[in-house]
Order: structure tokens, then sequence, then C-alpha cells
């Protein structure tokens, strides 16, 4: 049976899932989007409900159905999907899904690891572009320490076109971070426009974090106090300084480059 109401229980909870403290307290996040909740599913997320709304949904589920728990799959009218709905052009597709959230003590490095690290990232694009950037590169791992924001933020999962499941992504005190980095023997590089060093005459082969701050005030001395190396993005501009997700790519792919297009774990 379609719902054709705004105050079914069901839609009332999937609206309130728009707040960081009931996305925490419901164990909810929500997922908008065929490409998001695909590649959600593919990752190992589980699915508790999915509402489609017809209108502008496609023929076909984006998923298996028996990827959803106990099969929910429930159709609700137009006025009610654009109720739970984040987008403004959305696909049709809306799912509740269990959130995972991975931890600095189960995260075990490869022998070259290739990290980012980012400090008191608060726009949810931002943090969204840093994902899809990392997943480009095949980073193994983004910390996302002291955030502002919620990884599970439905502006995050769509920035980031749903790579924030396919990361490994990992929120912690920046404390945490630097005492892990430096236990696992993993180099930290940090990018701040008052370093001496340009980013390509850094060396980026070996086990390596590039830590990046916020675009307003950059690292904290906490970061560049415990960075093994610090380095600059040459610009001749006039504007202070470039978007942290450019940044992250820039400096991403310089890495890469030096260790010849091996990407981390293949």
């Amino acid at each position: 049976m379609k719902i054709t109401s705004a105050q079914n229980p069901r839609i009332k909870e999937a609206a309130r899932l728009r707040k960081a403290g009931e996305r925490r307290s419901s164990g909810l996040i929500v997922v908008e989007g065929a490409r998001e909740l695909k590649l959600a599913v593919s990752c190992g997320f589980k699915v508790r409900e999915l509402f489609v709304c017809s209108e502008l949904a496609g023929a076909d589920l984006p998923v298996e159905k028996g990827s959803i728990g106990a099969g929910c799959i429930s159709e609700v009218s137009l006025p009610v999907f654009r109720k739970i709905a984040c987008r403004e052009n959305s696909d049709g597709y809306v799912a509740l899904v269990e959130p995972a959230y991975a931890t600095l003590a189960r995260t075990k490095p490869g022998a070259r690891p290739l990290i980012v690290a980012v400090e008191a990232v608060e726009k949810p694009g931002n943090l969204g572009a840093i994902l899809r950037t990392a997943d480009a590169a095949g980073a193994d791992a983004v910390l996302v320490c002291d955030p502002r924001t919620d990884i599970y933020n439905p502006n995050v999962i769509r920035s980031s076109l749903g790579a924030v499941f396919s990361n490994k992504v990992i929120t912690c005190a920046s404390a945490e971070a630097i005492a892990w980095l430096k236990e696992k023997g993993i180099r930290i590089v940090a990018a701040t426009p008052h370093a001496d060093c340009s980013y390509h005459e850094a060396d980026f082969k070996g086990p390596v974090a590039i830590a990046l701050g916020t675009e307003a005030e950059g690292l904290t001395d906490t970061w560049l106090a415990a960075a093994d190396a610090r380095v600059r993005i040459p610009m001749g501009g006039r504007v202070d300084s470039l978007n942290v997700s450019a940044s992250c790519a820039i400096l991403l792919y310089e890495a890469l480059r030096q260790r010849g297009f091996e990407f981390p774990g293949a």
C-alpha cells in the first residue's frame, strides 16, 4: 500500500534523520539516490528500509530485494517523498541504512600506506569532495580528526557520490591520530602555505599521511609540530588558498606519481 500521509510514523522518523543527533540516537542514516545506494550495499552496508517514489524512480530497483532488511520496501507519493528527500532533483529512492564506523584500533595499514588526515573539516561539501579524491587515488584511509560535521551528513553522502561508503573513514581526535601514525611508522606531511618546501620536492614514496587543515585557518600547531615534513603548493594569484579538496587532489596525485601510479593495496 502506498504511503500518502506525511504524518505516517515511518515518514516522520525518516525526516528526523536529517539531524545528526537523531542519526546517532536511532543508529540509522539516510542514503538518497540509486547510485549511492548501490555503492553502499556493494560495500556491505545494511539497508533497513527503502522508500520509492514511482513518479521519479525507474522501473527496476537499484539493489536486490534480498539486500533490504525483511524486504521492507514502501512506495510513497510524491508529496511524501519530498518530505524525506534532501535533494531538489532526486531520482526517487531514499533508504534508511545502518552506519558503520571504522576505528584506529581495528585498522592495520599495509606495507606502504597512503593516508589522508583532515583536521576540523566543517563543510560537508569539502569533506565529500575529499572522500571522492581519496577514493579515486586509492587511499588506504581518511582520518577525519576533530570533525565539525557528521561523516554521514546527507550532504557528505551526496557530494562524495557515496565514497563515504567505499573509503575507510575514521573519526578521531587529532592527538589519537598523530599517536597512531607515529606508532605505525607513518610519516606526516603537513600542507601549509608557510612551508619552505614545495610539494613536488617532498618524499611521498614511503608510508605517508597527508595532513590538511581548514581553508580559513589551516592546520593547528598540534599537527604542524608533529609533522615530519611541511610542504606548500605554490600559488600565483591573489586569493588566499586553493579549496582544501583541490589541495588534497594535488598532493595525493603527486604521491601516486612518485610511486609510479601503483595504487595502494593494488
